[in-house]
């Protein structure tokens, strides 16, 4: 049996999830299926025997950046007190002031990572405002995981080719291109970022919306050594997302690599 790491899930305060799950849904016009709590995806990666998981912090305006990742840095440290392999990236956002200071708590609240949501917080991937955060996050190191994608005309943030962009003004940043690098958009994808370097790619949020040859040809298109498993918990769980999974044709050794030895590779996970 394959060992199992989610690479792209979501949590909030225990107050807010209800809100949060439920502004999400009306954003992309469907329900969640989870709490969005620590606690509940815990409770799913264990019914799904998930050993680890990311945590991706959001923020839709400047002002939130703090309290956000405060409340994913708490949320990563829980998860660890109870076994699992858990890591956080923090929210950034275009308004910030300071993002050397907002990625300095978040690197000693625990952090690893960083994270935008273009088209909820509606700014290009190539906005001129992000060069700033591209420049110190080449120069650290440090991984940059970006939403990608969208079919409707007036989110058109996130489209592939601005990313392609960034990488090509900034050939050190190490990106996780999500949703097999662009929701709704996997033409696009494969058009402007399979096989660039520094980019690895997560299944979150796709396979609902694709048929297992679609999924297929991404996976040869991308290379399946460049695909972390990924759910976008709390809109699915991590068991009826592996049922989908494991509709599309693939080795066992394939399988393995994208549930657990790509992630344990680009997240250094050692036993």
């Amino acid at each position: 049996m394959s060992r199992i790491f989610d690479a792209h899930t979501h949590t909030y305060p225990e107050l807010l999830s209800v809100r949060a799950t439920d502004n999400l849904g009306k954003f992309y016009n469907f329900i969640c299926q989870r709490a969005g709590t620590v606690d509940d995806l815990m409770a799913s990666s264990r019914d799904a025997g998930v050993e680890g998981f990311l945590i991706l912090g959001v923020a839709t305006n400047a002002r939130q950046v703090r309290h956000v990742n405060e409340a994913v840095a708490a949320d990563v440290m829980r998860a660890r007190k109870e076994g699992f392999r858990a890591f956080g990236y923090a929210a950034v956002h275009q308004d910030t002031e300071n993002f050397e200071e907002e990625l300095d708590f978040a690197i000693s609240a625990g952090l690893t990572g960083a994270k935008i949501h273009p088209d909820i917080q509606r700014v290009d991937i190539d906005d001129a405002r992000l060069y700033q955060l591209y420049e110190i996050l080449s120069a650290r190191g440090l991984p940059f995981c970006i939403h990608m994608g969208d079919d409707r005309p007036e989110y058109r943030y996130s489209e592939p080719k601005k990313l392609a962009h960034v990488l090509d003004m900034f050939p050190r940043l190490r990106v996780i291109a999500t949703h097999l690098g662009g929701y709704r958009a996997w033409d696009e994808a494969i058009e402007y970022l399979a096989h660039r370097e520094n980019v690895i790619f997560d299944s979150s949020s796709s396979f609902w919306a694709m048929t297992p040859e679609l999924a297929r040809r991404l996976y040869d298109a991308l290379g399946v050594e460049n695909i972390m498993f990924g759910t976008d918990y709390p809109v699915v769980d991590a068991e009826s997302y592996l049922e989908l999974f494991d509709k599309v044709p693939m080795t066992d050794d394939e399988r393995e690599m994208m549930l657990w030895d790509n992630a344990a590779r680009f997240f250094e996970i050692n036993d």
